[in-house]
Formats: C-alpha cells, sequence, structure tokens
C-alpha cells in the first residue's frame, strides 16, 4: 500500500498529484498545490488503512498515435472529404512522428508552440503548418469531448502563423504565353489540346477537369456545369461542396464538339464499347492520371515552349487574369471561378483589376482648383 504526492512534471506553476497502489491497483489524482496534494493524501491513507475506500483502477490513456488513428478512421471516414482525410493521414506519418507514441494528456502548450515555430524556421509553408495545426486542434477537440484531457493545448494557436499571400502565390500567363503554350501541346500533344483549352478558358481546377463528365456539358446553353472532382483516385466534391455554371466560349464548344465526335470514332476503333463518361481519358479510355498529366505532358510543353514552369494551379490564374483585363468585373469572375465569397476573389486578384490604384488614389480629391488653393496660400 502506497499513497505518494509528486509533480508528473516538474516546475513551478504545474500541478501536483496524488499517486496511489493498494492491492495491485493504481490510480492518479491531480489536485492542485502542494499542499491541497498533501492533505488528501493523508485522509486518502486513513480511509486505505481503515479499509472505508476501494481503488478502481483508471483507464489506460491511449497515445495520440492511437486515438489520432481511431479519429481518422471515425470522424475521417464520416465527415471528411477523402482528400482531406488522406491529407491528414499524411501529416500524421510525417509532421507529427514526434508525438505519436506519447499519452495524449501529457503534450503541452509550450511544446506545441516550439513545434509550430520549428516547422515555420525549417521553411514549411504557412498553407500546410495551418493544416497541421488545424488536425491537431480537430484530434484533440474530440479529446477534450471525451474527457482525455481538460483543455486543448494547440487553441488559438494559429496566430503563430503568418497569413498567406495569396496575391505571391499567383503566376499568370500573358495572353500570348497562353496562346504558345497551346500551340506547343497541339503539335506535341494534340491528344491533350481540349484538356488545356477547357483549363485557359474556364478556370476550373484540375480535379473539376479530370471529374468533368459529358453529361455536365450543354452545348445549345453554352455552359458547363461543375460538379465533382477527381481527386487522389476517387471522385469528389468540388472545393466547396457546391456545384457551379461556367460560361463556355465558342472556341471551347467547338473543340468539344470535335472531340466528343473524336471519341466516338476512337471508342469503335478500340473496342471499348462505348464512349467513356468521363471527356478528358487517356489512351485506355480511363480517367487520365494527374501525376503523368504533369510530369510527361505539361512541363514537357512548357520546356518545348521554352517557358519557365508554372503549376496547371496556375492556369486558372490566367483565366481569371484574362477576364479581368478585358473588363469583367471581379463578381464575374467570382462566379466563374466558384468562390465562396468576393473577398476570396479580392484577396487574390484585386491588384489586376486595371487602374485599381489610380481611381482609389482619386477619389481623395476635392473640389478645390490647384490655381485657386495656390492663390489663397499666396495672400
Amino acid at each position: 500500500m502506497g499513497v505518494t504526492v509528486r509533480q508528473k512534471v516538474k516546475g513551478r506553476g504545474q500541478p501536483w498529484w496524488v499517486f496511489i497502489a493498494h492491492n495491485g491497483k493504481r490510480k492518479s489524482i491531480k489536485v492542485g498545490d502542494r499542499a491541497a496534494a498533501e492533505a488528501l493524501a493523508g485522509k486518502i491513507q486513513e480511509k486505505l488503512k481503515a479499509g472505508e475506500l476501494q481503488i478502481t483502477p483508471e483507464k489506460k490513456t491511449p497515445t495520440f498515435g492511437e486515438y489520432a488513428r481511431k479519429w481518422l478512421d471515425g470522424y475521417g471516414e464520416t465527415h471528411l472529404k477523402y482528400s482531406t482525410a488522406k491529407g491528414y493521414d499524411s501529416i500524421l506519418r510525417i509532421h507529427l512522428k514526434r508525438f505519436v507514441d506519447r499519452p495524449i494528456n501529457q503534450i503541452t502548450r509550450p511544446e506545441l508552440k516550439d513545434f509550430i515555430y520549428g516547422k515555420l524556421k525549417d521553411g514549411l509553408a504557412p498553407g500546410t503548418t495551418t493544416r497541421i495545426k488545424a488536425m491537431l486542434s480537430s484530434v484533440l477537440n474530440h479529446a477534450l469531448e471525451d474527457g482525455l484531457i481538460i483543455a486543448n493545448p494547440v487553441s488559438r494557436l494559429g496566430r503563430l502563423i503568418k497569413a498567406k499571400d495569396h496575391q505571391a502565390d499567383v503566376k499568370v500567363l500573358t495572353r500570348e504565353e497562353a496562346q504558345v503554350l497551346l500551340d506547343t501541346v497541339g503539335k506535341e500533344y494534340p491528344r491533350y489540346y481540349p484538356f488545356f483549352l477547357c483549363a485557359l478558358r474556364t478556370g476550373a481546377r484540375l480535379g473539376e477537369l479530370l471529374g468533368m463528365e459529358w453529361g455536365d456539358i450543354d452545348f445549345r446553353g453554352g455552359f458547363i456545369e461543375i460538379t465533382r472532382a477527381y481527386v487522389k483516385g476517387r471522385s469528389t466534391t468540388t472545393k466547396n461542396g457546391k456545384s457551379r455554371r461556367v460560361d463556355m466560349s465558342p472556341q471551347l464548344a467547338d473543340t468539344l464538339k470535335a472531340l466528343k465526335t473524336e471519341r466516338k470514332r476512337e471508342a469503335m476503333a478500340r473496342g471499348w464499347g462505348e464512349v467513356p463518361e468521363r471527356v478528358f481519358v487517356n489512351e485506355a479510355g480511363k480517367v487520365i492520371d494527374e501525376w503523368n498529366l504533369r510530369g510527361r505532358i505539361f512541363y514537357k510543353a512548357l520546356a518545348k515552349a521554352g517557358m519557365r514552369r508554372i503549376r496547371i494551379h496556375d492556369l486558372r490564374h490566367t483565366f481569371a487574369s484574362m477576364l479581368i483585363q478585358n473588363g469583367e468585373s471581379l463578381a464575374y469572375v467570382r462566379d466563374q471561378l466558384g468562390h465562396g465569397s468576393i473577398q476570396i476573389t479580392v484577396d487574390i486578384y484585386g491588384h489586376l483589376v486595371p487602374g485599381a490604384n489610380r481611381q482609389a488614389v482619386a477619389k481623395l480629391d476635392d473640389n478645390f482648383s490647384p490655381l485657386t488653393a495656390l492663390q489663397a496660400g499666396c495672400r
């Protein structure tokens, strides 16, 4: 039989605990300061000697890794998008290895702050660091609800991460560069010309382009319904979970009509039986692999065209840029891109609006003429 008093982690301000070991059973009670812990320990010692106290062994506290895996298999499978869940799985395996073997109730706020600072100092992108923090916060919130911890140690630590500069992430092609890229793809990789034309004429995300089906295209109405995405080998919703209607230019409409005719011929020639539902497919009639698309087509096309290396996502930015150059409103750009709010569109593309800064400065002027002001000052 034994009752001891000590801190689990030594240090000023750390709580004191009463540890009980009796008849092969163990239990710990967090009290507060040392005096209160010693007083409680004395009472427990007396009750144990008198046989008036039965010890209920405490449940084993799961490690962070055990609980996070359970969270992913439960909450992640039912509430998160497939791509988000896969991303969190990678975060757990790659970035959170230092915590996986730790009891979840022993992870402290100071070490989480140091962990976040360390990631930023190592050059990890703020967006990736934010996703790591988001996963930690969600897992620990569930642990709080389950009574495994008394507070979420990662709460409000997002302020340590500098907000992403959306404009710095925007790289666009000029209209001439976009045409050079299309000409190069048409010459070197003609099968993929419709794909890249569609990217530059709709601003659709890569996953949305890969998930596009013939039934989404309304040739009579002149629009495409963006309803789904194909990400990491699986069909899923669009980024914000909403569908949207994007206008289709005459050039794109004619190209897609010709592609559909070609696809019927190809289906017969290759023995597919029927035309694939997907608009953009590989030589086997299957969905295009995004990594092959980048490495074997897109980056090679850029190199052959003598152009700098950009991301496929930058074709979306290029589409928005060309709309703005044509004088279209940011509200129209927002609707075409499917942003959740106009603020997102302004944050990313507001600096591209022609004359925006000059117009802002002009609004500061009053109705006094320069000559009147000068004359008044000389009197």
